[in-house]
């Protein structure tokens, strides 16, 4: 994994394991990922705190890793997850983090 770029951070795109629903988006390190691959639950790397942090540590609503994918660049991952607790996973209080609609977008 390539690590080099973004200042030593890797983006990392969770989907439902089941429906592939894009549930958010975050940011990994190489210790996040070390702990995502070693624990099984998704562990991002806090770009405004400067700390680790697993998802639902807080809420309950972990997200189980069932798969993972790298990208051609080897620097961006998709992470296919299970998520636990009550389902929501966007801090809303909502399933998923892409909720709002742009407008003004052609779409041909």
């Amino acid at each position: 994994m390539d690590f080099s770029k973004l200042d030593g951070l890797i983006p990392a795109v969770v989907q439902d394991h089941a429906t592939g629903e894009v549930l958010m988006v975050g940011f990994m390190n190489e210790e996040a990922w070390d702990v995502t691959r070693t624990t099984g639950y998704v562990t991002f790397f806090s770009r405004t705190r400067h700390t680790l942090w697993t998802k639902g540590e807080t809420s309950g609503n972990k997200l189980a890793v069932r798969e993972v994918l790298i990208d051609c660049d080897q620097d961006t991952l998709l992470v296919k997850a299970e998520c636990l607790g009550d389902g929501n996973v966007c801090h809303t209080g909502v399933r998923t983090c892409f909720f709002r609609p742009v407008e003004g977008v052609t779409i041909p």
